[in-house]
């Protein structure tokens, strides 16, 4: 079981930074507990004669003796400590924010790095929009805790028991009425910070929310667009931004609470002290300039029971933002490379399945001890009806997922003893959905293979018959491509997807209706780039096009997860089962047969 992410964990690479900042915090805690001495001074030994201590007297001494020394001593003493302080304060500032946005930057390079590596299944469970909010939101809220509250708690808790020491060194009776108020305090403090928590949680829980409809419609806004639809994502998106503003007010009303219980406790506090400090005074018992130490320190340590209620907005998000982190962290990816697999050698191509089973997430199964075998070299066509199970096959091959029983073998090894990385660099694919990045053509068509020589790309480009294309456009192999390719038509999308795949010139292939939805000039094109993409290697193509299938040199019919026949196109129709059936059903009538054999 993997180990439960800390907090600790993220801090202890800038335990330096830290430790400075912590030098910084003592000196700012120092700083409020030296402030209201100069006034003691002034008001004990300025307007009345109160002796002064051996210890003050001996550094009083060097600026004088008398009471003007004593006053110009006291003002000094303000100016050195508020310097003292500015100084730690500044450095504490500057320490703790930098500390927060190197967290910040390593936890988005963590949090990235392992949804990346997490199997399909659980981007398969996850909505895009929730893990960008997680990548986000959630880690700023982490990077304000860090930078803004982390040592300014430890300031104030420092800051706190220092001023406790000096009042009860001074009066430990009146420090304990003065202290009277603050059980009351922190069970208020606590009793709010639990339901502010609450309440975070779930306005985390609907930006997220709103973070996904926003990236579905906007990732689909041709579709939104071909169906009129603007009207109805647009109250859509209101009624999530509705739900995200009436959580984030029933937060607000908790947190708006808090500071006003706060401000009456300090005040009924407060006037108990001067009440009582008073009738000390008056009886003799207490001097003026200790009441008002006194009251200075007490606003000073009420101070940090005010900003600790101010804080639980801040802690609380950062709370709810630290969880949702760690549940992504936490998540175990269940595609694993085992103990001691190796680096893939390079294939030859021959692939078996054997008595393979799978089923997503415990749900039925979808593959059923299926066992098939293709020779190295051999082009194969997985043909059937719609959900038969095809492209969960060739997505067992790269180990997108792991299959629940039996083995997959490439070039007789089962391919679990090859580390996944190493597997899934000599298997290519041209998928139906042709996904390219906002790049340029020519870092597109290099994407799987980063150190490409422009010489190799022109090649690749000219074998997958889009160098017709790309030399027309204005910067050529430069010009940048739209996000998704949607600057292209899907001919040429597809043709530079090929291209991406010969230049990776891995020896197993895998296509997917690569030529789904494609006019007649583009199919073939994209057929004569098909063809010098699979010369001389192992191809496995989820059949939609009759001239792919009928050149293949095996074809399996898959029904229900299994492979009911297989042969090739000539003996398949001689046997008249299912794939006989099938093309009977799609070219009965037909006198030359459609394009279109069965779809996925």
């Amino acid at each position: 079981m993997q180990k439960k992410i800390r907090i600790v964990d993220v801090l202890y690479p800038h335990g330096l930074t830290l430790s400075l900042a912590f030098l910084a915090v003592l000196g700012t805690s120092i700083t409020d507990v030296l402030e209201p001495w100069p006034l003691k001074i002034v008001f004990d030994h300025v307007f009345a004669s109160k002796r002064m201590p051996d210890w003050l007297a001996s550094i009083v001494a060097y600026v004088g003796t008398d009471k003007f020394s004593i006053l110009n001593f006291a003002v000094l003493a303000v100016i050195v400590i508020a310097l003292f302080g500015a100084i730690s304060s500044y450095f504490e500032k500057y320490l703790t924010t930098s500390v927060g946005q190197w967290v910040m930057h390593d936890l988005r390079r963590v949090l990235y790095s392992h949804i990346q590596r997490l199997s399909l299944s659980f981007h398969d469970r996850k909505r895009t929009g929730d893990l960008i909010s997680r990548v986000t939101s959630d880690i700023d809220a982490v990077q304000s805790f860090i930078s803004t509250v982390l040592l300014g708690i430890l300031v104030n808790i420092l800051t706190l028991v220092g001023m406790m020491l000096v009042m009860l060194y001074l009066n430990w009776a009146f420090t304990v009425i003065a202290l009277l108020v603050a059980p009351a305090l922190f069970f208020v403090i606590y009793h709010y910070t639990h339901r502010i928590k609450r309440a975070s949680r779930a306005m985390r829980r609907q930006e997220g929310e709103v973070v996904n409809v926003l990236e579905e419609v906007l990732s689909s806004i041709r579709v939104v667009k071909a169906f009129a639809r603007e009207d109805y994502e647009q109250k859509r998106f209101e009624h999530e931004s509705r739900e995200s503003v009436e959580r984030a007010l029933e937060a607000r009303n908790f947190k708006a609470k808090l500071p006003p219980i706060v401000e009456v406790i300090v005040a009924a506090g407060t006037c108990l002290v001067l009440w009582y400090g008073a009738r000390l005074v008056l009886a003799g018992e207490l001097t003026s300039g200790e009441l008002l130490v006194f009251l200075l320190y007490l606003g000073k340590m009420y101070k940090p029971m005010r900003e600790l209620s101010k804080m639980t907005d801040t802690i609380s998000k950062a709370q709810v933002g630290w969880e949702r982190i760690r549940e992504v962290l936490e998540n175990e990816t269940q595609v694993r490379d085992l103990p001691g697999a190796k680096p893939a050698p390079g294939f030859k191509g021959e692939i078996e399945f054997d008595k393979v089973s799978f089923a997503y997430d415990g749900g039925p199964p979808v593959i059923t001890e299926l066992s098939l075998h293709i020779e190295p070299g051999q082009l194969a066509a997985l043909v059937g009806p719609t959900g038969a199970g095809k492209t969960t096959i060739v997505s067992l091959l790269p180990r997108f997922y792991e299959a629940n029983s039996g083995e997959i073998k490439i070039d007789g090894t089962d391919i679990r003893k090859y580390q996944q990385k190493s597997l899934r660099e000599q298997i290519s694919f041209v998928l139906q959905e042709t996904l390219l990045f906002r790049a340029t053509v020519a870092e597109n068509i290099a994407y799987g293979k980063p150190n490409a020589t422009r010489e190799e790309i022109v090649r690749a480009a000219r074998l997958a018959n889009a160098d017709e294309f790309i030399d027309r456009m204005a910067d050529g192999y430069d010009t940048m491509i739209g996000e998704r390719g949607l600057t292209l038509s899907g001919g040429q999308r597809q043709r530079i997807t090929i291209a991406r795949a010969i230049i990776r010139d891995s020896p197993i292939l895998i296509l997917d209706e690569p030529s789904a939805g494609l006019d007649a000039e583009s199919e073939k094109l994209v057929f004569d780039a098909l063809g010098n993409l699979m010369e001389g290697k192992t191809s496995i193509v989820i059949a939609h096009r009759l001239a792919t299938v009928r050149r293949a040199d095996v074809i399996f019919v898959i029904d229900g997860g299994v492979v009911v026949e297989q042969g090739t196109h000539e003996e398949l129709i001689a046997q008249s089962g299912l794939y006989s059936r099938l093309y009977e059903l799609q070219f009965k009538g037909d006198k030359e047969p459609s394009r279109e054999l069965m779809t996925v």
